[in-house]
């Protein structure tokens, strides 16, 4: 073999071996990439775990320790500085509580009838030293106590006197018959049944005040003395409500109409017997509650088998105020009012976005516990701005909360690589700061449910 041969098949080799390290590289660039998205993926599922246990077994409560805030920013200095140049500190009035000095108690059961159990000298008495008579000089309470009488029934029979008329059936009356006329009598609550107005009360109280079930109230009752079956119970929750509380129920929906501002949200719930529906499907409860500046407070609860835009549709239909929700596009399907969303249900989706530790502790620095701030900041304005009059509280809305907003929509559009979110804040904030009227304007602060 010549020299010109072996160069050849030496080449050939160190081709063959670079083309089979570039295979291997390849094969390892694949691995890694793998390796990453399992990484993520894994990361992902750790998160949402992490996650699932701090909603299920962490603090229910939204609220944020706001102590500390204005450090978490690199650019707060410049935020306070803008803030204090173009808002006049809002001051509150303190409360002060004076403390219950100890042993005194009249405040305790200031609410309740008093009944005063004294207790004389006789006149017989003398004194236990000498003998000598005695003379009252005034008198000392002793102690305060609270006495607790239980519920009794009593049978109480409806008599009514009746009454012969004593010229009606006489000779030479203009009426030849009897006449016999009796007294007038209270319609019964519900006619051809025990019930008064004070028991079926008491038996709506109980089972739907303090969640007592009707059978625990039938055994009760027949310690009591009385023999009511569960059944019977029953059908007097029923035909009350239907005769009684359901004529005021919707007459209450169509107060809350009314109104200039409401708040409407609506809840998953399970109905366990329902014709043509299976137990463990989803039901839902909307929920209308009038806004904080009404006059009228109210909440409105209705029961629908359907989340559909429709409900809303028809149980506002008439309205025409301001309607503060949260992002669910069927509200959209109301016609004529002014919608405005919702802060807090904003706030949860970056509260979702914090990563967590192995130990479900927030890992600080992230963009969600930053935005997190900026809107912690705009409800601690609304704290301070509480109780002031509506144009006042939309002046130091113009003023300091849009410094806030400012500067939040700054710093989003920076560091956020889409403009949805950008845009739904921008709609929060062309319905927080459109031109209120006074009633839309209310104590409540930033249209929040």
């Amino acid at each position: 073999m010549t020299e010109q041969e072996e160069l050849l098949k030496l080449r050939e080799l160190v081709e063959k071996q670079q083309s089979a390290i570039a295979e291997k590289e390849r094969i390892i660039a694949e691995k890694d990439e793998l390796i990453r998205r399992k990484d993520i993926q894994i990361e992902n599922m750790v998160q949402a775990l992490l996650h699932a246990r701090k909603k299920m077994f962490g603090p229910s409560t939204e609220a944020t320790v706001m102590e500390g805030q204005m450090h978490l920013f690199e650019t707060m200095p410049e935020l306070a500085g803008h803030l204090q140049a173009e808002q006049k500190k809002i001051t509150v009035k303190g409360h002060k509580r004076v403390p219950r000095q100890p042993g005194v108690r009249e405040e305790m059961p200031a609410g309740l009838p008093k009944e005063v159990e004294e207790y004389i000298i006789n006149p017989e008495d003398t004194c236990t030293k000498c003998g000598a008579p005695l003379k009252v000089i005034g008198r000392e309470t002793v102690r305060t106590e609270v006495e607790y009488k239980p519920a009794h029934l009593l049978v109480k029979q409806v008599v009514r006197q009746v009454a012969k008329c004593t010229s009606c059936g006489s000779e030479g009356s203009e009426n030849p018959r009897d006449h016999i006329q009796k007294a007038a009598v209270p319609a019964n609550v519900l006619p051809h049944s025990l019930a008064t107005p004070t028991l079926a009360a008491h038996i709506l109280y109980e089972k739907f005040a303090m969640g007592i079930p009707l059978s625990r109230q039938e055994s009760d009752l027949y310690r009591m003395g009385l023999v009511l079956r569960k059944a019977t119970m029953t059908h007097w929750v029923i035909r009350c409500s239907g005769e009684w509380l359901e004529p005021v129920y919707w007459r209450v929906h169509t107060k809350l109409l009314g109104c200039g501002v409401l708040h409407m949200d609506e809840t998953r719930i399970q109905c366990n017997k329902e014709p043509g529906k299976k137990a463990s499907s989803d039901s839902w409860m909307w929920v209308i509650q009038s806004g904080a500046m009404e006059p009228l407070k109210a909440t409105f609860f209705y029961y629908s088998r359907s989340r559909s835009g429709d409900v809303p549709k028809r149980l506002l239909e008439g309205f025409h105020g301001y309607l503060t929700t949260d992002a669910y596009q069927g509200y959209e399907k109301v016609e004529g009012v002014k919608r405005s969303l919702c802060w807090s249900h904003a706030k949860r989706y970056y509260l979702e976005s914090i990563p967590l530790d192995q130990n479900g502790k927030e890992i600080p620095g992230s963009k969600g516990a930053e935005t997190r701030e900026y809107i912690d900041l705009l409800f601690q304005l609304e704290k301070e701005m509480k109780g002031l009059p509506p144009e006042e509280r939309k002046e130091k809305r113009q003023t300091a909360s849009r410094a806030v907003l400012d500067a939040f929509w700054a710093w989003h559009g920076k560091t956020s690589k889409t403009q949805l979110w950008l845009c739904f804040f921008c709609r929060l904030g062309t319905l927080l700061f459109e031109p209120l009227t006074k009633e839309a304007a209310g104590p409540g602060g930033f249209f929040m449910l």
